[in-house]
């Protein structure tokens, strides 16, 4: 049984919530979200903002709560091999509610299928999930260019800005 090890990143200024579904191995050893340097998680948010794609843990915290963004997990803790969605059993679910209590959320998206298909299974929330496709390098059919044309529906629901450049 692998356990979460990561909390989730808002504030109360966060307006939509992405869901993954569990933190690969990488970002289990890293702490934070999204650690593999192959998954394009960073890089498509950075398209999106028009910004720099963060490269430390700060400057990603830094990143999400500057555009509004939080970030955290549908689950809680599970058994999984690696880093293998496919393989997730036994799982308990990481309660939102706290979030979605002390931010200003008015969306959530989930990142792949899988986080999708447990948000809507297991997830006692008033937010229909908006599905996006994942950023993993498992998903290899989406181009970093096609990520970011499909996330852009974040933009269309005028829910994070654009950022001007940072120098």
């Amino acid at each position: 049984m692998e356990n979460h090890p990561i909390p989730p990143v808002y504030d109360k200024n966060s307006k939509i919530l992405i869901l993954g579904s569990f933190p690969s191995v990488k970002s289990r050893e890293m702490k934070f979200f999204y650690g593999h340097p192959q998954n394009r998680f960073w890089k498509v948010l950075a398209g999106l903002t028009r910004s720099e794609c963060p490269q430390t843990i700060e400057e990603k915290r830094e990143f999400l709560i500057h555009n509004h963004i939080a970030v955290w997990d549908v689950i809680k803790s599970c058994d999984i091999i690696g880093s293998s969605d496919s393989s997730i059993k036994n799982v308990s679910v990481n309660d939102i509610k706290n979030i979605i209590e002390n931010s200003d959320i008015k969306a959530v998206f989930t990142n792949g299928g899988t986080a999708h298909k447990l948000y809507k299974k297991y997830m006692d929330c008033d937010y229909e999930a908006v599905k996006l496709p994942s950023t993993s390098p498992a998903n290899a059919a989406y181009s970093l260019d096609k990520l970011i044309n499909e996330w852009k529906v974040i933009l269309d629901l005028s829910l994070i800005h654009i950022s001007e450049p940072r120098n």
